[in-house]
């Protein structure tokens, strides 16, 4: 049985039923009960760097974990010693760009391959945290700057990892933004953003993935450590989202033992010998911790380690060959073209005289930097890969700087004479390993000086310039508008090389968009101002408005939006269709739209689907993703994409309610390539089945007596205990100019007053209006 086969099996046939999850439940508690109290306190911590502690006397096993996410990287010797050799995917910026959870879930599966060969039970990954800022130094380990496309790619590699048997971590939970200051910053931020912009994607994950495991982060969310949280471990991920897995901390990130027990994190790691295993013994015996909250800990980490035993395959093994062209798939699916004029791509590499110029086409940055660096089985450079496509033709070649970030004037000599010669020059730049990395963020949006320089150069000698990037992050493009092509390759992985070539070539029509915006310059950005976050607090003042939504609602055009990217051939849309008009918001929305390829070559286009709102009494983006699929489509080819919408695709996150809620109203659901082209747009209205009201009470203000069912009809009463009438007509004795006049002092005491919280009307009254007959309308509006 072939890889595809295999992998199709595993998706119909689900390893884990929930049935089979209550199962392992009822037994790890069983062994828990047979369990001393050093025994259980031990499995809360870890046996040195990457796994769990054995108990040999109850036939306990351990399980081994390993960085992901991109590919394997299980570390021989030392903790941060020399990994196996592992195939390297792309990384998650690249990924989220290919859009495509069908190609992220067959990833999946091939790292559950390569974990099976290698006894690893969880590998830990995906990183889902927001693209905050373009400096942060671990975005090329997350997917995207927008939740509901981090979240769904997420959610379709966590079910190809798990289909073989194999665990994942969704990490970093939560509102982990920043590297510096890491273990010590606190994430200042409010309910809405919270859970609308930095929980959403994790809530995805979770609920249609079911990871094994959640990565607690090393940060502070308003204060309090994530490790000791009990409001976003217990109270949304378990009782909120259904989570059935254990909590692991983030390596190093525990503070307090005893409090991350008690707010629900289960195992600690790496472990710390005796000494936090001394902590919880101490507190379980003079009572700070209760006897059931450690079973309880303990029985859900043991409940996994025993399904990891189960779903272990002795002796298995993987094809690296199938897993390399994997790799070179999906890096070619990833690859993202910002820039074609004058159709100068596809190359004819078997007619025009080419130079590459660039250290990178040779030497590739093609993965991050850090604790998910993998030993690549193989790697390919993208000159080699283009030589090989051209066959006999010579491809020309130029250094062009040295040690990633330096040239000189004969490197840039050489490259201006290579340029000079050939009908096109490709130049490779991007990012060193030096400039974005985990454990630092990045200075600045820009490139090294010397990759600048080496796209000026070239462009004062040649008109014909294609740059190809490599990179995890957006960067600034200063020499844009003098080259005629740009291509995002990304982090690639060990195989971008080769999939680099096969878009260049045409072999590969590009179908990537981009997962994050790329502004023009630092200060367009949402957090220009305050990131990273000094002095140990992250205040997160842009609040919900961060990526598109911050440039929408600013108006600022960026160099490349959300969603964006060019392809060999062209696409049209056309027939959008709603199923209904009008829906109640405990309904479900189909939507239709067909798109057709006009081109002349076979290509895949990504149907994004967003919603707009005109409510006004609520803060909302110009627009939100809310679905997207991605059609092959044949020249002349036209097919129909189909979405469903429900209740949570109208909602915001209100934080009087402290849940999510619908403002009835009519919205707009829009359709098409990018976020700043969605040509179809059509209406519907969302009515409230059953209209949700917040309770009136003391601190109450007029205004919400106003629109309060019960409570407008006090509303005149309590407006005129503070001496103004509202049924009182104008005094017709008044000059125009008189009237005009009283009318503006009239409207900016209503504004004052409306704002006003009702208990102020009793010392504003003095006492006319007193406690007793404010509470007497309070009684009756409940």
């Amino acid at each position: 049985m072939n890889f595809r086969s295999i992998y199709c099996l595993l998706l119909v046939i689900p390893v884990f039923a929930s049935a089979q999850q209550a199962d392992y439940a009822s037994k790890a508690a069983k062994l828990v009960s047979e369990m001393t109290l050093e025994e259980k306190t031990m499995l809360l911590g870890g046996d040195g760097w990457w796994q769990t502690h054995a108990i040999k006397r109850l036939e306990i096993p351990s399980i081994f974990m390993t960085d992901g996410p991109h590919g394997l990287r299980k570390a021989t010797g030392s903790a941060l010693g020399l990994a196996v050799p592992a195939t390297c995917f792309p990384t998650a910026s690249a990924l989220a760009s290919s859009w495509n959870k069908e190609l992220i879930k067959r990833v999946g599966f091939a790292l559950a391959e390569e974990s099976q060969a290698n006894d690893v039970q969880i590998l830990l990954g995906p990183g889902i945290n927001m693209k905050r800022s373009p400096l942060g130094g671990r975005n090329f380990e997350y997917l995207s700057e927008d939740p509901v496309l981090a979240g769904k790619m997420a959610a379709a590699y966590i079910q190809g990892v798990q289909s073989g048997g194999v665990g994942t971590s969704v990490k970093h939970f939560a509102v982990n933004n920043q590297e510096f200051e890491r273990m010590t910053s606190s994430s200042n931020l409010d309910e809405r953003t919270l859970h609308e912009i930095y929980l959403t994607a994790f809530e995805i994950a979770v609920k249609e993935g079911k990871p094994w495991t959640v990565m607690a982060s090393y940060n502070k969310i308003n204060g309090l450590y994530a490790t000791e949280n009990a409001l976003l471990l217990r109270n949304i991920l378990r009782k909120n989202w259904g989570f059935e897995g254990f909590v692991v901390s983030d390596w190093g990130a525990v503070n307090n033992r005893v409090n991350g027990v008690t707010a629900g994190m289960n195992l600690e790691m790496p472990g710390s010998g005796d000494v936090n295993q001394n902590e919880l013994i101490k507190a379980v015996k003079d009572g700070t911790l209760p006897v059931a909250v450690l079973d309880e800990s303990v029985t859900q980490l043991l409940a996994v380690i025993l399904k990891a035993k189960d779903s272990h395959q002795s002796g298995a093994k993987f094809d690296a060959d199938q897993h390399n062209t994997l790799a070179r798939e999906a890096g070619g699916e990833s690859i993202v073209l910002l820039k074609n004029e004058n159709h100068i791509l596809p190359l004819n590499l078997n007619k025009q005289k080419i130079a590459v110029i660039g250290g990178f086409a040779k030497i590739p940055r093609y993965q991050g930097a850090g604790s998910s660096q993998v030993n690549p089985i193989k790697i390919s450079n993208a000159y080699a890969e283009l030589q090989k496509i051209a066959g006999d033709r010579v491809i020309t070649y130029a250094e062009g700087y040295r040690n990633e970030d330096q040239t000189s004037a004969k490197l840039i000599s050489e490259a201006v004479a290579a340029a000079k010669n050939a009908d096109v020059a490709v130049l490779f730049v991007g990012l060193p390993d030096s400039y974005e990395s985990e454990g630092f963020d990045r200075s600045s949006m820009d490139m090294p000086i010397a990759h600048n320089q080496l796209v000026s150069a070239v462009a004062a000698v040649q008109k014909n310039i294609i740059v190809v990037i490599m990179n995890g992050s957006a960067i600034t493009m200063p020499w844009l508008s003098k080259v005629k092509g740009v291509v995002e390759g990304w982090l690639g992985g060990q195989a971008g090389g080769g999939a680099i070539a096969d878009v260049l070539s045409g072999r590969v029509n590009p179908s990537g968009k981009l997962s994050e915006t790329f502004a023009k310059a630092i200060n367009d950005t949402p957090t220009a101002l305050e990131f990273p976050g000094l002095n140990q607090q992250a205040n997160y003042g842009e609040g919900i408005f961060i990526g598109y939504r911050y440039y929408d609602q600013r108006k600022i055009a960026p160099q490349f939006p959300f969603g964006y990217g060019l392809s060999y051939t062209s696409f049209t849309y056309s027939d959008l269709e709603l199923s209904a008009a009008s829906i109640q918001d405990t309904d479900s929305l189909s939507v239709k739209v067909k798109v057709k390829n006009t081109g002349q070559v076979a290509g895949k286009e990504i149907v994004q689907l967003y919603i707009s709102s005109n409510e006004a009494t609520i803060s909302h983006p110009v627009k939100e993703l809310k679905a997207f699929t991605k059609l092959a489509l044949a020249p002349g080819e036209e097919k129909t994409a189909q979405f469903k919408l429900g209740r949570r695709d109208f909602a915001y996150y209100d934080t009087g309610l402290h849940d999510w809620a619908v403002k009835p109203g009519i919205f707009q659901v829009r359709v098409g390539g990018a976020s700043t082209d969605l040509p179809l747009q059509q209406n519907v209205e969302v009515k409230l089945e059953k209209p949700v009201v917040l309770a009136l009470n003391r601190n109450s203000m007029l205004k919400d007596f106003r629109s309060h069912p019960k409570g407008k009809v006090f509303y005149p009463i309590l407006m005129k205990s503070f001496g103004l009438d509202l049924t009182q007509k104008p005094d017709e004795k008044l000059s125009e100019e008189q009237k005009r006049a009283k009318e503006k002092t009239s409207h900016m005491v209503m504004t004052l007053l409306n704002d006003l919280p009702v208990y102020k009307l009793v010392t504003f009254s003095g006492g006319k209006f007193s406690n007793k007959m404010l509470d007497d309308i309070l009684s009756q509006v409940q």
